[in-house]
């Protein structure tokens, strides 16, 4: 199970994997990582990038597939991912699992958000929407 923390509310998501896409601020080009989420943590698996320029040039085995540069990640899990919302950079992130609506994150100025691994047992129990 995905929790997303933000601002005093949370939501589980009934989910092992997921896909975080954002906008780069400086670039204006669509990022995109597959994550899988477990009792170890997330692990980002693969990347994706439509474009490169000011400190995002793909890595060495990326290739390019449909006008975006795709990649294979092997990293070690982490205990949570912290996104910032600093309203600034023209939207938020984008959290897509399968089965469940995206939703769109950190849009707006305020606080961090948290992305973790949740076993069913410790999901939140408040499931409001984020946005």
């Amino acid at each position: 199970m995905i929790c997303i923390l933000s601002a005093g509310k949370a939501i589980a998501i009934a989910a092992t994997a997921f896909t975080l896409s954002w906008t780069h601020s400086v670039e204006k080009t669509r990022w995109q990582e597959h994550w899988i989420a477990g009792p170890g943590g997330l692990t980002v698996t693969q990347g994706r990038i439509e474009g490169s320029g000011a400190g995002m040039e793909p890595p060495e085995n990326a290739r390019l597939e449909g006008g975006a540069y795709v990649y294979d990640l092997d990293r070690a899990p982490v205990p949570e991912l912290v996104l910032a919302a600093s309203g600034a950079t023209g939207g938020g992130w984008r959290l897509c699992a399968s089965e469940t609506p995206c939703l769109d994150l950190g849009r707006d100025n305020g606080p961090p958000i948290v992305i973790r691994w949740c076993p069913s047992q410790n999901a939140p129990t408040n499931r409001q929407g984020l946005r």
